[in-house]
This record gives C-alpha cells, structure tokens and sequence, in this order.
C-alpha cells in the first residue's frame, strides 16, 4: 500500500511551500495551514490517492493548487496532469475534455486530482477536475456541524463567504473576479459556473463526489435561474453522475445517476432521502480508495464504465421534481442572490 508515502510526500511539498505562502499572505496561512495539512489526509481516506504519480505531487501542492484551479487529468500512463490556477488560464491553454469532476470531503487539490484520475481512467479520456479548496467559510461552516450536514447546513458558508473573500485581498496571487467580495457562491461554484458558461468547454459527463455534488448543484441551479437558454443546452448534452451523496439537481437535467455505497451512512446523512439510489455498491462505504480496509471501498472507474453504458442503452427516467422546491432551497436561495446582485451590479455600470 504506497497511501502513506504519497501523503508523507505531499506534507512535505507543503512544508516547503510554507514560507512562500506565508510571505503572500500571513493572515490565511496562519488560519488555514493546518486545515489544509488535515485534509490532505482526509483525502486519502476518501480517494484514491495512489492514482497520482510521484512526479505529479508537486503540482497539486497547495501553493500550486488552490480553490478555484482547474486540474486536466488524463488517464493512467497517458501523460502528466496539468494545473491552471483559474478557469480563464484552463480555457486558453488546455486540451479538450469530454468530463467535469468536482470531488468534495478533503477538499484539497490531491482528492480533486485523484477522483478525476479514476473518472478519466473510467471514460478513457482527460478529465478537467475544479479544485474545491478550504476557506475560512467552510471552517466556520464545519464549526456548525455542516461537515457532516452539508445537505442542510453547508449553504450557511455563503454567508461566511465575504470574510473569506476579504482575505484575499491581502495577496498578490490570489485575484478576486468584480464583484465577488460581496456574493454568496464559493469560488469552487463560480470556478464551475465560468467553465459550464464558456463556449470551449463543452462535457458531456458531470461528475462528482459528496460535497462535491452540491458544488456541482449550486452551479447548475445558477445557469438556469440566469441563462435558461444555455442550460437547455447543458441539459440536452449533459448526463450527471452523482458519487456518495444524492443531491438534487434542477428539474431541467434528467439524465440524472446516483450512485450511493451499501453502508455508505455518512452519505446517506447528506443526501436527500427521496431520491432513490440507481446503483447501490454492495459493501461499500463513502471511500472511494481502493486501499481502504476490507473491500469497501466504490471503485470510481468500473462505476462509471457501468454509467456509461447505462446511458448508452436507454435514457435514464426522470426523477419527480415534487420535493426540489423544498429540499433544494438553499441551492435555489443561492443561485436567486447570486442572479439579484448580478443585475443590480449590471444596472450600477450602466449608471
């Protein structure tokens, strides 16, 4: 089992880029530093980290990786993955992907990495992954319960999102787009919205895993509530698989998978309990590291070679949308601020 090297490995590349980070930004080095370490770990227990090569660790260190990047990972033995700092930065200079992935419990650029890596080696081919990041709002979000109830309770980090925001003020590497100090969508939501909404990407598969399909969530109810005419156009493109959480998607997208672990209860206490599972993993849990103990672990690529060819037989039902007004009302309460202080920001110019 190499887990452990690759985490010994990656808290070193951290180690060394500790006084570069510290130089650009004291403030959230000082708060977020050993979060960060922490989940690095997490991501182990949850992905499968020895899907990242030993030359690629560098790249996904924190300094070189943060909340917001973009990571192009192709399949194993295909080449090196490649990191783009912001999604303007992935448009302009990355190869084309055909998949979206968004990993979500540690939330580090190794989890991030690791998932799209088996979701690439599912496809067979590269697979564009938003790094979710930690920021101060998820750490006060975390305060109040809502790592274990995202479902209900992580939308309160929007709230917490400008003090976040107002931090990185502070560095010279880290750019905040107009306006965004003052909204209440996390920058890994807004890293999606910006590459859903670009016309050079365009993927098929929308993938993601525990929080990260809430990430995924929020964006998508943003487009509708703001562009309806392009998310007509996702929504006839696109097929959503969901990993380890179900959470609700706009009623727009049909082609719609959740796939949930047998004994997958940290899951299931994040998911919406009405959307039935389509794919149960016999003695799985919410790990997705082949490494983890006894088997119980969902292997990511067979998982989605399976949705895949489920898609190609038949489309899949459309799931009822009675309960969305009422389960996906923080998503919803989002994407309405969110499109509110868009336009009042648009109205301001004008004046």
């Amino acid at each position: 089992m190499h887990t452990l090297p690759v985490i010994a490995d990656v808290q070193i590349e951290r180690a060394l880029a500790s006084p570069a980070k510290f130089a650009d930004n004291p403030f959230r080095t000082w708060a977020l530093d050993a979060l960060q370490r922490r989940n690095a770990t997490l991501d182990a227990v949850f992905y499968d980290v020895n899907a990242v090569t030993p030359e690629e660790i560098p790249d996904v260190a924190f300094w070189l990786a943060r909340e917001g990047a973009v990571i192009l990972v192709p399949p194993s033995g295909e080449g090196r993955l490649k990191v783009f700092l912001t999604p303007e930065d992935f448009l302009r200079h990355s190869d084309s992907a055909n998949a979206l992935a968004i990993a979500g419990v540690g939330s580090s650029a190794l989890g991030a990495a690791a998932f799209a890596r088996n979701v690439a080696d599912g496809l067979g081919e590269p697979v564009a992954a938003v790094v979710s990041g930690y920021g101060l709002a998820d750490v006060l979000t975390e305060a109040l319960g809502g790592f274990f109830w995202f479902g209900a309770l992580n939308s309160i980090r929007h709230v917490f999102e400008p003090i976040d925001a107002f931090t990185k003020m502070f560095s010279s590497t880290e750019q905040l787009e107009h306006g965004y100090l003052w909204t209440r969508t996390s920058q890994d939501t807004e890293t999606v919205i910006s590459l859903l909404e670009d016309k050079r990407f365009a993927p098929r598969f929308l993938v993601g895993h525990s929080k990260g399909n809430l990430v995924l969530s929020e964006a998508l109810y943003a487009i509708v509530d703001e562009r309806p005419d392009l998310a007509e156009q996702l929504s006839g493109r696109s097929r959503i698989v969901t990993i380890s959480a179900k959470v609700g998607m706009p009623s727009l997208f049909r082609d719609v998978v959740d796939v949930m672990g047998e004994w997958d209860w940290f899951g299931a206490l994040n998911s919406r309990p009405d959307i039935p599972a389509d794919i149960t993993v016999p003695n799985a849990w919410h790990s997705t590291n082949p490494a983890f103990p006894i088997g119980t672990s969902i292997n990511v690529a067979k998982t989605i070679e399976s949705v895949r060819t489920k898609f190609q037989r038949a489309p899949v039902a459309m799931r009822a949308a009675n309960l969305s007004k009422i389960l996906d009302a923080p998503q919803r309460t989002v994407a309405s601020m969110r499109s509110r202080l868009q336009s009042d920001g648009r109205e301001n110019e004008r004046w």
